[in-house]
């Protein structure tokens, strides 16, 4: 199965259609290590929050969403994902019914880990 960037979106958690569901497409994840600040749990229409996917605090403490690292940090995150076959297995499995929403809350729309992830996902399993 060949999973391209069209089947994984990536959204914020603070826009509007977010919270009101009309962005979502699919499955819906959360892929922070931490909640997002001023959002209650039911707030957000959730399949799950994949917290064994974010990158290691130490990682994310160092990338500090800085785009001169952005490189650096996708290689460094992209080597924690392949230490993490059992996390990714969620998602992997979601994408073989359908879509996926990657829910993240930072300010950074293009450099964060959910994009990351996405690009990690669609390189894995063979997409574009």
């Amino acid at each position: 199965m060949a999973v391209t960037a069209d089947d994984i979106a990536v959204r914020r958690v603070y826009d509007p259609d977010v919270r009101d569901g009309s962005a979502l497409r699919g499955r819906v994840f959360l892929v922070d290590g931490m909640w997002p600040r001023g959002v209650r749990k039911d707030e957000l229409a959730l399949d799950g929050w994949l917290r064994d996917l974010a990158p290691s605090s130490e990682l994310r403490k160092w990338f500090g969403h800085r785009a001169d690292r952005w490189e650096e940090f996708r290689e460094r995150y992209r080597r924690e994902l392949d230490d993490n076959p059992e996390g990714l297995a969620t998602l992997r499995q979601a994408l073989e019914h359908g879509p996926v929403t990657l829910l993240f809350a930072t300010k950074e729309t293009e450099h964060n880990n959910a994009v990351a992830l996405r690009d990690y996902l669609t390189g894995a399993l063979g997409g574009t």
